[in-house]
């Protein structure tokens, strides 16, 4: 598939070391921290480079404990279900995987989920209910961009999520397989249907 990089955009959704193996307490991915050649590849094909991270507290509403393990339902306007603390600022798992650039370095770059009662997934709305954007919309919309390549961590969630936000706000959004790696097969399946339901085109690679 060709790409006219004047009018593309790349972006790295949450590719952070607590997704990956590195940080086995938080939320590791199997081979989250081998994506940056794919990302790389993938931002040389774009004029712009966009990027986010999850920025948790250690105060999250959302963590796990003893009592309420990981995926159990949680009462809140803005999160769904628990998971282990991951990617806290100032921690090893808040850091983007290693080979890819400092957040400084990109054109837009996004911290979500800094509240402890807010857990996003997508990159493009600070809230589950998609009312307060995080201005990455609007920062391609004004540049000019037509389509979006979207990889990173997880695919069945943060993955998904931005893309089906980017997909609806009026882009033609290309996911790379190569560049993300999911949480589990059964998920990742169901978010590839849905995805390609909306009209997010998924490649293997670019």
């Amino acid at each position: 598939m060709l790409f006219d990089k004047e009018v593309t955009a790349s972006f790295d959704v949450d590719a952070q070391k607590g997704f990956t193996p590195l940080c086995p307490g938080e939320l590791p991915v199997v081979g989250g921290e081998t994506l940056a050649d794919a990302l790389n590849h993938q931002a040389g094909l774009a004029r712009l480079r966009v990027g986010s991270k999850d920025a948790h507290p250690v105060n999250a509403l959302w963590k796990t404990t003893e009592e309420k393990p990981q995926f159990t339902p949680v009462a809140g306007k803005n999160v769904d279900i628990r998971w282990n603390l991951h990617c806290v600022p100032g921690t090893l798992g808040h850091q983007l995987i290693d080979g890819l650039p400092h957040p400084a370095d990109y054109d837009f770059f996004v911290q979500k989920g800094i509240e402890p009662d807010l857990h996003p997934y997508g990159a493009c709305y600070h809230d589950l209910a998609e009312r307060q954007s995080t201005g990455v919309i609007e920062f391609l919309t004004c540049r000019g961009i037509e389509t979006v390549l979207v990889g990173g961590l997880a695919t069945d969630y943060c993955v998904k999520t931005t893309a089906l936000q980017l997909r609806r706000a009026g882009f033609r959004v290309v996911v790379n397989l190569a560049g993300c790696r999911g949480i589990a097969p059964e998920t990742v399946q169901a978010a590839l249907v849905e995805m390609a339901a909306s009209g997010v085109v998924c490649l293997e690679s670019l």
